[in-house]
């Protein structure tokens, strides 16, 4: 953890009225650190795209408020840690963005790699994708791929808890100030990311999660990572935002397809349109992104997500009802017609399928691959 005072410059830099994400980048460029800009004179700054007269004045006269004092005496005080654009620790592609925070507030540890993937979608995500995400998640884990997410409901809390069922780590990028957990209901899933990852923000502690802080803190999930995948994004989703910056950042965009018939999967849909890559399962991300990730045991993969070792320990009744399912929720209703078992056998066999582990049942006698 750094101390006080090695700190005070990035902080006060980052306080300068109209010195913002861009501007602290180009100056850093040129001075390597913000003592550096503290420092120098009008002249110098001035020669720095960007950087008005007033602006240089500005930076010349300011002082430290009480404020910051306060701010990193309480991020000391509550053991978090700060990481800057100068730290072997800062995300190493996050570097590369036009605006990259000059520091980020971090409840974890961060350790700069390289091996990210982004993985956002819907908030009010469907049985279908959350199971899916999950188990994507869980698999590109397998690989020592660090799942990076937003830590919303939905989609981005099915991403962090598929990475940590398979002891992945993983990295969450929050819209609010490490005091505002948002939302709320993700204090213990807090907890369990610091332990296996990190959790990070550019916003000060006690920032609320204000609407606009979203948008913002989503240049930082994609340009932290090698690629995003989208799972279930309407056409209007603020996912979508996030897979346009990943390409106006030159990293590769992905989605999962879904129903036609769902309006949940639009987005997702208009991306492939748009020449995202297709995903149907770890593998169509782990080859496109071969020459940074070692993929030199797909095959492995393979043999491993093959369903031919579970259904050979199946009857051949559990094997039938096995296959009339689907990624999509059926009702019992539904697979007494399509079984033509009485519903008190198929109920039987429903629970031995769920208590292995190949199927889930959700609210309304609905049941789901697993």
């Amino acid at each position: 953890m750094y101390e006080m005072h090695k700190l005070l410059p990035w902080f006060c830099l980052k306080s300068v009225p109209g010195i913002g994400n861009h501007l602290f980048k180009r100056l850093i460029d040129r001075f390597e650190l913000p003592e550096a800009v503290l420092q120098a004179s009008a002249e110098e700054l001035i020669q720095v795209e960007g950087i008005s007269a007033r602006q240089a004045a500005a930076i010349q006269n300011f002082r430290t408020p009480d404020s910051i004092r306060r701010e990193l005496d309480q991020i000391n005080q509550k053991g978090h840690l700060i990481t800057t654009l100068a730290d072997p620790e800062y995300p190493s592609l996050l570097r590369e963005i036009p605006d990259p925070p000059p520091f980020l507030y971090v409840s974890g540890n961060l350790d700069g790699s390289l091996k990210n993937i982004a993985v956002v979608g819907s908030r009010n995500a469907t049985a279908y994708g959350i199971s899916t995400t999950q188990k994507l998640c869980a698999d590109l884990s397998a690989f020592n791929i660090t799942i990076v997410s937003g830590m919303a409901i939905g989609i981005d809390t099915a991403a962090h808890h598929g990475t940590l069922a398979r002891s992945g780590k993983t990295v969450a990028v929050l819209g609010s100030g490490l005091d505002k957990i948002y939302p709320s209901e993700n204090r213990n899933l807090f907890k369990r990311i610091s332990e296996r990852g990190a959790v990070i923000t550019e916003f000060a502690l006690n920032t609320e999660p204000e609407a606009h802080h979203f948008p913002i803190r989503n240049r930082i999930i994609s340009g932290m990572s090698l690629g995003t995948v989208v799972v279930e994004a309407s056409k209007k989703s603020g996912s979508l935002i996030t897979a346009r910056l990943a390409a106006e950042q030159n990293r590769e965009v992905f989605a999962v397809p879904g129903s036609i018939q769902s309006f949940k999967s639009t987005g997702t849909h208009t991306l492939i349109k748009q020449g995202a890559k297709l995903v149907e399962n770890a593998q169509d991300v782990l080859e496109e992104l071969s020459a940074f990730i070692d993929a030199s045991n797909l095959t492995k993969y393979q043999d491993q997500n093959s369903t031919t070792e579970s259904l050979s320990l199946l009857t051949p009744e559990e094997i039938a009802v096995y296959k009339v399912l689907s990624p999509y929720p059926e009702h019992i209703d539904t697979l007494v017609r399509k079984t033509a078992l009485e519903p008190g056998k198929l109920l039987s066999i429903l629970l031995q399928l769920e208590l292995s582990g190949m199927i889930n049942q959700l609210p309304g006698k609905r049941f789901v691959l697993n």
